[in-house]
């Protein structure tokens, strides 16, 4: 033992064929007892480096402070840390897991997915969540918020999810770098300054008699789900989706259940007679639980109906594009109440106030306004676009509707 003063030593012991093994010790009292503790091999830490370490050592005995438990309290801390500590791809999946159960379909998550892996996981997918900043939020968005503005817009909010969830589970602390309102508002310009928002394109309803007889000429279950889609003002992936169990031909209602519907409540659909013969002749033709079969698989794709507009060379219009149509109509050339129709399209009417009060659908309304609507896109019109009022005054009832 070669003593350097202050406790510090170096120590040489005998190795194999002669050789020296020399490391560094700091020696000290503590409860009456003799302790030394090892700060490294001599090969690796230098002498200035010992004595920079004996003098920490000392610092700790001043203050009453055992340097070798102190130092293993450190490593455990450390040991700790390291366990609790996740890659933002790892809280990615986390996150996702928890709350798949909660989204209305595969689709929704693929989409988180997708656009996480593509656009983050490269910049920052193994970075340890705690160190995401805002230097690496922005890595990831503003390539593409400028060409892709709505699904950069997707994506900010998708990590600023994750990077809250991490804080929640004590994985990271401080400031969101991912939230929008007096933050990356200040960075990144609103999306919509980027690019003008882009409608569905829909068909003006004075054509809607028109189409709606030469779609009946087309064959094919998609062409029988598009035309019941227009006669309901349904979504899309709501008709696909549709199944026997849900439809009640003796009262005429089509129930959706909660968890196919973008708000996330049951939703009941009047069914007008000639939406009652869309669904008889599918019936005739009924392969399994689904209205509208697909051929490879239980129910149609996102793009069958898509397919028909594409084979009748309409590509000016789609599919959802036919729920605006619906609702240029009524407001236009109907008298029924706005609540009555926002009702129809499975809209939220009013505010969560009014929303809490109100707890009827309106649905005796409703099947008369499905009806006129179903009238009205099954009347040919007249050179000047009209349909002859006497024709459909049994159907009117209290609201008048002026064709």
């Amino acid at each position: 033992m070669w003593s350097d003063g202050g406790g510090l030593y170096l120590q040489c012991t005998a190795g194999a064929a002669g050789s020296v093994r020399r490391s560094w010790l700091y020696r000290f009292a503590a409860k009456g007892r003799e302790r030394q503790m090892g700060l490294g091999s001599a090969e690796t830490v230098s002498l200035a480096d010992a004595r920079e370490k004996a003098a920490e050592c000392r610092k700790l005995r001043q203050a009453g402070i055992d340097p070798i438990e102190h130092r293993k309290a450190a490593q455990a801390q450390a040991a700790l840390e390291a366990a609790r500590s996740m890659t933002f791809d790892e809280c990615r999946d986390a996150y996702i897991k928890a709350h798949a159960a909660g989204w209305r379909n595969a689709k929704h998550r693929q989409q988180w997915e997708n656009t996480l892996k593509t656009y983050c996981s490269p910049i920052f997918g193994k970075v340890a969540v705690q160190a995401i900043d805002v230097v690496l939020v922005m890595k990831a968005l503003e390539p593409v918020w400028s060409t892709k503005p709505e699904t950069a817009s997707r994506l900010r909010g998708r990590i600023e999810a994750i990077l809250d969830w991490a804080k929640v589970r004590g994985l990271r602390s401080g400031e969101n770098p991912a939230r929008w309102r007096g933050h990356l508002d200040h960075l990144l310009p609103a999306r919509s300054k980027v690019r003008r928002v882009k409608h569905h394109a829909a068909l003006p309803y004075l054509q809607i008699s028109t189409y709606l007889a030469e779609l009946r000429a087309q064959k094919g279950v998609a062409a029988k789900a598009l035309e019941f889609l227009i006669l309901t003002a349904a979504r899309t992936g709501e008709v696909i989706g549709a199944r026997w169990d849900e439809i009640d031909m003796q009262t005429k209602i089509w129930t959706i259940p909660a968890s196919r519907m973008k708000a996330g409540r049951e939703h009941r659909v009047p069914l007008a007679e000639h939406s009652l013969a869309v669904l008889t002749h599918m019936q005739s033709l009924r392969q399994n639980e689904y209205v509208f079969p697909g051929d490879q698989r239980a129910q149609l794709s996102n793009m069958a109906l898509l397919m028909v507009l594409r084979r009748m060379k309409r590509g000016d219009i789609t599919a959802h594009g036919f729920r605006s149509t619906f609702r240029t109509w009524a407001a236009e050339r109907t008298n029924f109440a706005q609540e009555v129709v926002e009702t129809a399209l499975a809209h939220v009417v009013g505010n969560k106030v009014e929303a809490a009060y109100q707890r009827g659908d309106m649905f005796e309304k409703r099947r008369r306004l499905m009806t006129v609507w179903a009238e009205f896109c099954a009347r040919k019109l007249g050179a000047a676009g009209v349909v002859p009022l006497q024709s459909v005054k049994r159907t009117l009832g209290r609201e008048s509707c002026v064709f």
